[in-house]
């Protein structure tokens, strides 16, 4: 396994101006759980304007690092929201947030994966985030609004859909057959550029922004990583705006938590 506290040398951050003092970075990460690649998304925030700065798919966990470390270098604040569980302090069984998960969307096809220290992952996404932590991003879920500093999340792209989108039951694009799953993922990209602008923060969206949905296996889990990651993204936007007062925190520090956006009353 990767030393997963090594950051590299990270490329020069090609976002970070003179003429830009002030701004905040927000940042998803699609985190593969075993060998997979891990999708990435940061969103910037400068002047109360969201906008995407960069989707990425990467393999190693340093080389997620460095880029976790290149696109928050020099923000005023930064956000770092994981799809993964790194805190699992039970030996067996389901963790709280686990648990909360299923009570609150299960109904949605959109209860979570089980935790506990006896999985043959939990070893590496707790390590992913003491990695984190060891470059400043603390877990601090139940913080005041827009709170100063760098802090992770953990997140789950599932329930956040059906909250940010208003859904009934989750898109349902990650099992079944490519033509089952394909029209699902389609479906998750549209909501995204049809609805993420519309909400509070809004986040300005092109169709050129994201990328096609393609017609092969490979390419397709590709292209759902960098999805699920922007996902993960807007809600790390949305936790630092709102915190408590329009997010739901599933469990708390001790036991692991969950963030998941409030649902979301549409405009007009």
């Amino acid at each position: 396994m990767n030393d997963l506290r090594s950051v590299g040398n990270p490329t020069p951050n090609k976002y970070l101006s003179q003429n830009c003092p002030s701004y905040h970075r927000f940042l998803g990460v699609d985190l593969g759980w075993q060998s997979g690649a891990t999708g990435l998304c940061c969103l910037h925030l400068d002047e109360g304007k969201l906008r995407l700065v960069a989707i990425d798919r990467l393999q190693t966990v340093d080389d997620i690092l460095s880029w976790i470390f290149c696109w928050t270098e020099g923000a005023t604040n930064a956000v770092v929201a994981v799809d993964a569980p790194t805190l699992i302090p039970n030996e067996a069984g389901m963790r709280l947030p686990d648990r909360l998960a299923h009570k609150h969307f299960g109904r949605y096809d959109a209860g979570c994966y089980p935790a506990n220290r006896g999985r043959p992952f939990a070893e590496k996404l707790v390590a992913f985030g003491l990695a984190l932590e060891s470059l400043g991003f603390r877990h601090q879920p139940h913080s005041q609004p827009q709170p100063e500093g760098r802090y992770q999340l953990e997140v789950f792209p599932h329930p956040a859909t059906v909250h940010l989108f208003g859904l009934s039951k989750i898109l349902k694009y990650k099992k079944g057959t490519l033509a089952q799953r394909r029209p699902e993922l389609e479906k998750l990209r549209q909501y995204q550029l049809s609805v993420l602008p519309l909400l509070n923060p809004a986040l300005d969206l092109k169709e050129s922004d994201l990328p096609d949905i393609p017609f092969t296996g490979a390419a397709m889990k590709a292209v759902e990583d960098q999805l699920d990651s922007l996902t993960c993204a807007y809600v790390a936007a949305h936790w630092w705006i709102w915190v408590i007062e329009r997010n739901w925190v599933l469990g708390d520090r001790a036991e692991g938590y969950i963030v998941v956006p409030a649902p979301v009353q549409m405009p007009g």
